[in-house]
C-alpha cells in the first residue's frame, strides 16, 4: 500500500508598507550594505541602476553633474515620494539632494526595493 506524504510549505508573511514615511532614514545606508558599497565605489553606476529601477531612463542621473542642486536626484526623490504617498516637501528634497547626494540615492534605492518586494520570511 503506497503512503501519501503531504508536505506543506510555510506561508509567506506579507508586510504592508502603506506608510506615509520613508521606510529608512537618509543616513541608514548600512541597512543595505551591498547597495551602500556600490554607491560608495561607483555612484554614477549606482544612480543609473536606481533610476532604471524607478522606471526612468538609465542615463538620466548623469545630468546631475551639470548643476548646483542635482536635478535628477531631487526629481526622482520627489517622484518616489509621490508614488508611495510619502510625506515631505520639495525644499527638503532639494536640501537632501544637495548636501547628502549619495545618501539620497541610497535612500531612494532602499525605498524602491522595500516597496516593490514587500514579502518577507516569517
Amino acid at each position: 500500500m503506497p503512503h501519501r506524504i503531504v508536505v506543506t510549505q510555510p506561508r509567506p508573511f506579507i508586510k504592508t508598507s502603506a506608510s506615509n514615511q520613508w521606510t529608512s532614514g537618509i543616513c541608514d545606508c548600512f541597512q543595505d550594505l551591498p547597495q551602500c558599497c556600490l554607491a560608495f565605489w561607483c555612484l554614477p553606476c549606482f544612480a543609473c541602476k536606481t533610476a532604471r529601477e524607478a522606471g526612468e531612463c538609465l542615463c538620466l542621473p548623469l545630468l546631475d553633474f551639470c548643476g548646483l542642486i542635482p536635478p535628477v536626484a531631487t526629481a526622482l526623490r520627489v517622484s518616489v515620494r509621490q508614488r508611495y504617498g510619502i510625506e515631505g516637501t520639495v525644499f527638503r528634497d532639494c536640501v537632501y539632494s544637495l548636501f547628502c547626494w549619495p545618501c539620497t540615492w541610497c535612500q531612494i534605492a532602499r525605498e524602491i526595493k522595500t516597496r516593490t518586494n514587500p514579502i518577507t520570511a516569517a
